[in-house]
C-alpha cells in the first residue's frame, strides 16, 4: 500500500515506488512481439541480439524502430525488465542478492547492485528490508495469535 500511496516521497522520492510497464500503445507489431518475448526472456545473454536474431531485423534497425516505438533503447528496457523483475523477487522471498541477480540475467552482482539502486534509488537489501512481503502474506495463511 506504501508503494501504491507513494508513501514517504519527501525521503526517498518515488523511485522505489514506480513499477515498470513498457510503452504498449505505439503500434508497431513486431517491437510488440519483440516486447512479449523479452517478458519471458529478460535473462537471456546478449538480449538485443537475441532480439535481432529474433525478428529478423538488422541489430541498428532494431535498436532505432525499437527506441522509436518505446521511447527506450532495447538495452534500457530490458535493464528495467530485469530490475523490475529483481524488486519481485526480493519482495517475496530469501534468496540471496547473488542468486537473484544471476535469476535475472546479471552475472555480476557487483554491477546489478549499482544498477538496481541507480534505478531505484535503493540498494537491493534496503529494498528487501523496506518492502519484503509479511510472512503470511508469502505463505497465504495468517496465523492466529495464541492468547492466555
Amino acid at each position: 500500500m506504501a508503494r501504491f500511496f507513494a508513501l514517504q516521497w519527501h525521503h526517498d522520492g518515488i523511485a522505489p515506488y514506480m513499477v515498470f510497464e513498457g510503452r504498449s500503445d505505439h503500434g508497431d507489431a513486431l517491437i510488440l512481439e519483440l516486447q512479449a518475448w523479452l517478458a519471458d526472456h529478460r535473462a537471456v545473454a546478449r538480449p538485443v541480439e537475441e532480439m535481432a536474431h529474433h525478428s529478423g531485423l538488422a541489430e541498428r534497425s532494431l535498436k532505432r524502430r525499437f527506441r522509436n516505438a518505446t521511447g527506450l533503447r532495447p538495452l534500457d528496457y530490458v535493464q528495467h525488465l530485469r530490475i523490475e523483475h529483481a524488486k519481485r523477487l526480493l519482495e517475496a522471498g530469501e534468496q540471496s542478492i547473488e542468486d537473484i541477480a544471476w535469476q535475472v540475467g546479471y552475472e555480476d552482482p557487483a554491477f546489478f547492485r549499482r544498477l538496481f539502486r541507480r534505478l531505484t534509488g535503493l540498494a537491493p537489501g534496503a529494498y528487501r528490508r523496506r518492502y519484503a512481503l509479511p510472512d503470511f502474506a508469502r505463505t497465504g495463511t495468517r496465523e492466529t495469535p495464541v492468547g492466555p
